[in-house]
């Protein structure tokens, strides 16, 4: 059965990084898969092959890509609420799918109007998130417990919850009470096809040596790579310290940190703890582009932070092949179980070991990718997210019609599922 679903994005989509990831496959897969699919997003971000994307009210003071917590939102949120009602009213979805909070709460009054399931993309606590991105200073501002509450509210709007991790079903269950039997564990998929280990083929080789050329790495390094948001939620100042204790007794690695915004900061903290020359940040890598840049990895790293946020890294490095070495938190070792190298979360000096553990035992962590491949192109890739995504629409529009059902229709299927299983001798 084909749907037609309003996507909420209440973000600047699309960019390069992890959430956009996530919301452009699972797009991508159900429009392939013959659904009718319109995105309602922000004003700004990067139009995407063969999704119909609607977008919000020009604001031509804010044209760069929002990430995270922003007061920012709170004006863009109102013209995304205006544009999804807007296309809600033209396209009559049978389905919402909201992603993030402020998308489940733009899509709570939908639903009403048109008595239509919605379906919650949860990618993190939002009030974890906002200390995270020091919007909050932590949980004994003033702030916080509003917003928990209204975190809290928005939950409960869902018909459906949908995680990238058993750690963040985890925490529904745990801290806020969401009803398991709503609850679903959808972990982000990957294109094995086009992210994959080089093959050492000459064309793929001469790929690589242009790319290292272009970015001025030395010949003779050892590169270890990041592809990602920078900001110090993800670890990457923590990252830079243990390349600083790295590189003073192995001169010959090379750090390629991958990503945005910040690309400036952190040139000019790569310069005060002396190691510009060992690390290369070339800004933002197109999405249809980072497997070749990781191509270039020996080792990928992923200092994450964040206690509740999924990593979609960590997939996109296990079906490059690359030996993870990461923080050790819940969702690192849901990902990557006993073949990932763990560092003390937080500890600078564990993280600059565990990278040299890695390097320098060049066999052993080449088996832990050789594992980590074929448990992405098993598990993660991205051909599980089409039947997924339909199995929880449909159990959420049967939940939808069966609650709708009058008490005599519900009596009357009751009686005859009572006679029927009376007639199989249950």
């Amino acid at each position: 059965m084909h749907h037609t679903i309003l996507m909420i994005a209440p973000t600047s989509f699309f960019a390069d990084y992890g959430a956009h990831i996530r919301i452009w496959q699972e797009a991508k897969v159900l429009h392939d898969r013959g659904h009718r699919l319109v995105i309602a997003t922000y004003h700004n971000g990067e139009d995407m092959p063969d999704l119909d994307i609607r977008r919000s009210w020009d604001v031509p003071w804010l044209k760069r890509a929002m990430v995270g917590s922003s007061r920012h939102k709170l004006y863009l949120d109102v013209a995304l609420s205006y544009r999804a009602l807007k296309v809600a009213l033209q396209i009559r979805p049978s389905i919402i799918h909201a992603h993030l909070h402020e998308g489940a709460l733009i899509g709570a009054p939908i639903k009403r109007l048109l008595k239509v399931p919605l379906i919650f993309d949860f990618q993190g606590s939002m009030t974890s998130e906002m200390i995270d991105h020091r919007f909050l200073s932590g949980k004994d501002s003033p702030l916080y417990q509003p917003l928990w509450q209204l975190e809290r509210f928005i939950n409960t709007q869902a018909d459906a919850v949908i995680t990238s991790s058993d750690n963040a079903a985890n925490l529904l269950l745990r801290d806020f009470g969401f009803p398991s039997e709503r609850l679903y564990t959808m972990i982000d998929g990957i294109n094995t096809s086009r992210f994959r280990p080089f093959d050492g083929s000459p064309e793929w080789d001469a790929e690589r040596q242009r790319l290292r050329r272009e970015l001025g790495i030395p010949e003779n390094r050892r590169i270890v790579v990041y592809l990602g948001l920078l900001a110090q939620y993800q670890g990457i100042n923590v990252l830079f310290e243990a390349a600083q204790q790295l590189i003073a007794e192995s001169p010959d690695v090379h750090f390629l940190v991958m990503g945005y915004p910040g690309v400036d900061s952190y040139r000019e903290l790569a310069e005060a703890l002396g190691i510009a020359d060992h690390v290369t940040l070339p800004g933002r890598i197109l999405y249809k582009d980072s497997h070749a840049y990781l191509a270039l990895g020996d080792v990928a790293v992923a200092p994450k932070m964040s206690a509740t946020e999924g990593s979609g890294k960590i997939p996109q490095y296990m079906a490059m092949g690359l030996p993870v070495v990461t923080f050790d938190t819940s969702v690192s070792r849901e990902y990557l179980g006993d073949i990932g190298i763990y560092a003390a979360w937080g500890s600078a000096s564990d993280l600059a070991a565990k990278l040299r553990m890695a390097l320098d035992n060049r066999e052993w962590a080449a088996e832990r990718g050789r594992i980590g491949r074929s448990y992405a192109e098993r598990y993660l890739s991205w051909d599980h997210i089409g039947p997924q995504l339909e199995e929880i629409y449909g159990t959420a529009l049967q939940q939808q019609k069966h609650a709708r059902q009058p008490c005599s229709d519900k009596a009357t299927t009751a009686h005859d599922e009572t006679e029927e299983a009376v007639e199989r001798g249950v």
